[in-house]
């Protein structure tokens, strides 16, 4: 199968690029340097070096491309994150969202593709209701900037018209080259203990190894259907059992326990939900309609498996 794979050197596009090759499938990948794309090339990819936010760019390629199925799989999340500028820090992901994915819908549809599999996030749901929520939840209405243009870009694709449209939204990435991995933003605020418990803990986090993801959305290209399926563990997770799991996969001193409103005056509204009140996602459905399962059904093992090496290396 011909697949167009828009963000192909990501941290889900560099194993879904690898995966999908040992399947058998052509990959036409885009990155935005050329250093990157001689790196897809070398792994047996074909390779666009584009800017995804110009649109006659990303149109001409998915029209050269020609592909039966294109996925979306587009974020910049690289510069370091300060919660109290989220929706800044967001900006450029919410564009490519919305914007990118408009175009990759007219020009797929243009260019004959049958289905259109887009990134979305699992955590962006109601933060009430049960803990452990599925799919037709209702998304977070009280940060509208942070939800909305992903709502947006969620209906675009499940309604769009000429062209099958599939979300897939991923729990917390961890695994090599993610936020969550050795260097990554989030296991570096651990080790600091920058990150620490807020009030009892509760908010649940959904997480998913990034090669789990990458197995998931390699399945999608034939299965799933039209909507929206969340790629998770089996094992939601409070905030007060997986940061101090993760501290002592990487070898950290254990996290601080800060109130509730210590962490707001010092990180603002959104570190105190997602420690407090977040709710985690059901895999049920993706695991029904895409015959999927996770390699590493708990974060718990695949922590450890994330940061053995590093583990070993101070011991």
């Amino acid at each position: 199968m011909r697949v167009f794979l828009a963000g192909a050197t990501g941290a889900i596009g560099r194993p879904l690029v690898r995966r999908l090759l040992a399947a058998g499938h052509a990959v036409v990948g885009t990155t935005r340097t050329q250093g990157r794309a001689a790196a897809l090339r070398a792994a047996g990819a074909e390779a666009v070096v584009l800017d995804a936010l110009d649109a006659a760019a990303l149109r001409r390629a998915v029209l050269d491309a020609r592909p039966e199925v294109v996925l979306n799989e587009l974020t910049d999340l690289s510069a370091p994150l300060n919660p109290r500028r989220y929706a800044q820090w967001l900006e450029s992901t919410q564009r490519l969202r919305t914007e990118s994915t408009a175009t990759l819908l007219d020009a797929g549809r243009e260019a004959g593709a049958r289905r259109i599999v887009v990134q979305s996030v699992c955590f962006v749901t109601a933060q009430r209701g049960p803990w452990v929520l599925d799919e037709d939840a209702p998304l977070d209405d009280a940060a509208p900037e942070l939800t909305e243009p992903v709502a947006a870009m969620e209906r675009m694709v499940v309604d769009a018209d000429g062209i099958e449209g599939l979300v897939l939204r991923y729990g917390w990435f961890y695994g090599p080259g993610t936020s969550i991995g050795p260097g990554g933003q989030h296991a570096e605020m651990v080790r600091r203990r920058r990150l620490p418990i807020i009030g009892a803990g509760d908010g649940r986090w959904s997480f998913v190894h990034v090669d789990d993801a990458a197995a998931a959305t390699v399945l999608a290209l034939d299965a799933g259907g039209r909507g929206v399926l969340n790629v998770v563990d089996d094992e939601p997770a409070p905030q007060r059992e997986w940061v101090p799991e993760l501290a002592r996969a990487i070898g950290a001193p254990p996290p601080r326990t800060v109130p509730a409103w210590l962490a707001r005056a010092v990180g603002g509204e959104l570190i105190v939900r997602t420690g407090t009140t977040m709710r985690g996602a059901s895999n049920a459905r993706a695991r029904e309609r895409l015959g999927w399962r996770p390699g590493r059904p708990s974060w718990r093992e695949g922590f450890a498996e994330t940061f053995a090496e590093r583990a070993a290396a101070n011991v």
